[in-house]
């Protein structure tokens, strides 16, 4: 990371550069990042979550997906795959949902450190869980539906409802896990919804729960972005080494939700 960096950011370094991108103290606001791309940072993720938390300010709201996808079945794992002589032990072994202790998978260190900030809230979903910290947190990841995880009683949701904002940085609209609340909204009646199950605590007890989720396919998300960044509805600039997307979430929503329904073919 020094490599790509002209010089260190800082926490008010990153501040500065999020005050001009036009995150505003009072907002709230979704962000979906990569350390890496940010380039060297003094105090690394730490630096960069509490540059976050000042640029939204105490009256503002912080969120961030804390996805643990490993929390399934492990018949289902493909990446990867599992032995089959080892899934009965994996499965009978495996630690129940628990929004404070899971720890989250592939999500990046800014997450990780994000999710240990005091007074932050994590929703109840055992793989698509968000967290936030804010005056509306309790709002964002209260509710949140175990079969559509992804869809209207989501943050995901929560977010569109509030008109809050998404923040990319340096990250592009393929982490943008608001494009999948356009997808179930584009999504035919005939779509097709897979059995998924997960550890959950049951009456005091660990047990596995099997409930419904869409069939979703983000391979398409990139393509929705650049269309997206193409209508002028988002702001761009520096992030520290790495670009900085805001946004807001309505627009991108129907934007993609529009874009859906013209060009895309459900199976």
């Amino acid at each position: 990371m020094i490599d790509g960096s002209e010089r260190p950011a800082t926490r008010e370094s990153l501040v500065d550069e999020l005050r001009t991108l036009g995150v505003e103290e009072g907002m709230t606001v979704m962000v979906h990042a990569a350390l890496s791309r940010i380039g060297y940072v003094a105090g690394g993720a730490h630096a960069v979550v509490l540059a976050l938390l000042d640029a939204v300010g105490a009256g503002g709201t912080l969120v961030m997906p804390t996805h643990s996808t490993d929390l399934t079945d492990p018949a289902d794992w493909s990446n990867p795959p599992v032995p089959v002589e080892w899934q009965a032990t994996i499965r009978d072994g495996m630690p129940a949902w628990d929004p404070e202790m899971t720890p989250t998978r592939q999500m990046g260190s800014i997450v990780e450190c994000f999710r240990h900030v005091p007074g932050l809230i994590r929703s109840d979903h055992p793989t698509v869980s968000a967290g936030a910290v804010g005056p509306d947190a309790a709002f964002v990841v209260g509710d949140h539906e175990l079969r559509d995880g992804l869809g209207e009683r989501s943050p995901q949701g929560r977010l569109y409802e509030l008109d809050g904002r998404v923040l990319l940085i340096g990250v592009g609209h393929a982490n943008n896990t608001s494009l999948h609340l356009a997808e179930r909204r584009s999504a035919p009646s005939d779509a097709r919804w897979r059995p998924q199950s997960s550890p959950l605590l049951v009456d005091g007890r660990c047990r596995w729960v099997t409930y419904e989720c869409l069939d979703d396919d983000p391979s398409d998300f990139g393509a929705i972005g650049e269309a997206f960044a193409e209508s002028g509805a988002e702001r761009s600039g520096p992030v520290g080494a790495g670009v900085g997307r805001l946004m807001r979430c309505r627009d991108v929503v129907d934007f993609a939700e529009s874009w859906m329904n013209e060009h895309r073919t459900w199976p």
